[in-house]
């Protein structure tokens, strides 16, 4: 595929962005932006949260990833299915109940301003690097295919995306993302569809002989039961459950969707569909991965990082409209994760750190201005973020992103559970150092693991380690007495508030 042509097709899926946002922004205000006047309806919410969940990341490393580990990620999204009952069944309606806006004002509540900091502070951290580890995927792609054949530098290429991601989010928010989210849901689902046709039309094999051929090899393994493996069936379902817990439960930028529900039923049903797709959706990203490697090696394409597997066919061995496909398909998956990453932190800086919805010397317009400059400034973070990454690129982005999580969602998985399964107060003071060293010790507790525990390697159960960490040393530091300034833990979601 040509350059322009790739650039054209971008600027025209950005155009049909910008008319659902010049739509859904008019009369937009700071309740749209942060919680969608809670107007969404639960289904558009359901189908386009599959977009936001998946990424740039699911499009391009989980097919990618099937070479090294094979089906193997499929028990870790099992778990995700019964960590999002947890949230549906658990947390969303504590956050209801409280008419939460940011799900960090919780923290407070529960123990006091430096916890609620600690944890807003820790979602900050994650989403951001998260955030910008996705979007550094797709503009990697963008660069190699298109502006490095105009001699284009890479910092040129992720300003203009950031920008646009920028212009048009800064007025809707949230009510202009969910439907946004909609769309390019389907544009993604449509291009994995499409491209394991494609595939199996380059082959010259059927579909279903290809799905029979998979089943038959070694590729569809999903049970690793050699427990000093880092990806054990145990450590990886009960990973990929507390890492929803975590990534979707207690992270803003998922839970802001939830929370622009009508109401607790609604959103519930939202968490419920949602899951049952997203399952199904990761199976198909598997089996597209199968099928890309199938013919890779069918072909003699050897690729040096996983995450070219599905660019490097796509754009260069098929015709120009499997690379359309699969351009498109990848901007659709990159950008509601770009955009709900920016919201969210828009969101929490706004009402955790700056009180936005508390000050009432506000008018309206000063207030949007505040949150237009929080916004442009989280959005220069983003891009310097992206350019340390584009330094540091070495490994499948998915494995990054669920080692950063560990070490970044632990201390927020410990708080929680100890808020929620324990009615103990905290030295609150002590919260940020406690939420610090957790990490740090688990930094050197996974580097010397073969060492200290007779070859046992950590995997993405180190969130769990994690998270235990911190709830030990709150614990610790923790005694129990009748704090009236208690939200309601579990069993006592429905009690008065005092």
């Amino acid at each position: 595929m040509s350059p322009v042509l790739i650039l054209g097709i971008f600027l025209l899926y950005t155009i049909l962005l910008f008319i659902v946002t010049w739509i859904t922004a008019r009369k937009a205000n700071s309740q749209s932006f942060f919680i969608g006047n809670r107007k969404s309806p639960w289904f558009v919410v359901a189908y386009g949260m599959i977009g936001a969940s998946l990424s740039g990341v699911t499009f391009m490393s989980v097919p990618g990833w099937v070479k090294d580990t094979q089906f193997s990620y499929m028990v870790v999204v099992l778990g995700y299915l019964v960590g999002y009952y947890v949230i549906a069944l658990v947390l969303m309606p504590l956050y209801y109940r409280l008419k939460l806006t940011s799900i960090y004002s919780y923290l407070e509540q529960r123990f006091g301003f430096w916890s609620y900091k600690t944890g807003a502070g820790f979602f900050i951290l994650s989403r951001t690097l998260g955030a910008s580890m996705r979007m550094f995927l797709v503009i990697n792609v963008l660069q190699v295919f298109v502006f490095n054949a105009w001699n284009v530098p890479f910092w040129v290429t992720a300003l203009i995306f950031i920008i646009l991601i920028i212009l048009y989010t800064l007025k809707g928010g949230i009510r202009t993302i969910v439907w946004t989210d909609t769309l390019q849901t389907t544009f993604m689902l449509l291009a994995v569809i499409l491209s394991i046709f494609y595939i199996s039309k380059a082959m010259g094999t059927p579909v279903k002989d290809l799905f029979a051929q998979i089943g038959d090899s070694s590729i569809s393994r999903m049970f690793i039961t050699d427990w000093h493996h880092e990806r054990h069936f145990l450590k990886q379902f009960f990973s990929g459950m507390f890492i929803t817990i975590t990534m979707t439960g207690l992270d803003q930028e998922m839970m802001q969707k939830n929370l622009s529900c009508k109401n607790l039923k609604e959103a519930q049903k939202n968490m419920f569909t949602f899951s049952g797709i997203l399952m199904l959706v990761n199976l198909l990203f598997l089996f597209l991965g199968a099928f890309l490697l199938l013919y890779s090696r069918s072909r003699g394409i050897e690729v040096s990082m996983s995450d070219d597997l599905f660019p490097t066919i796509a754009l260069k061995y098929f015709g120009p409209m499997a690379g359309v496909i699969f351009l498109i398909g990848l901007i659709s998956a990159a950008f509601p994760s770009a955009d709900g990453a920016l919201t969210s932190l828009t969101t929490v800086v706004s009402i955790d750190f700056l009180g936005l919805n508390k000050r009432t010397d506000l008018s309206e317009k000063k207030s949007t201005g505040i949150r237009y400059i929080v916004h442009l400034s989280i959005a220069l973070l983003f891009f310097i973020s992206i350019m340390i990454f584009s330094a540091l690129n070495d490994r499948a982005v998915i494995d990054k992103l669920f080692t950063i999580a560990g070490y970044t969602y632990g201390p927020l998985l410990g708080l929680y559970a100890f808020g929620l399964f324990t009615r103990r107060s905290v030295k609150d003071n002590i919260t940020p150092l406690i939420a610090i060293l957790s990490p740090v010790i688990c930094f050197f507790l996974s580097r010397y693991s073969v060492q200290l525990f007779n070859g046992y390697k950590f995997g993405f159960e180190l969130i769990l380690l994690n998270g235990s960490l911190t709830y030990l040393g709150l614990l610790m530091f923790s005694k129990k007495d009748g704090d009236r300034r208690q939200a309601p833990g579990v069993g006592q979601i429905n009690d008065p508030i005092a």
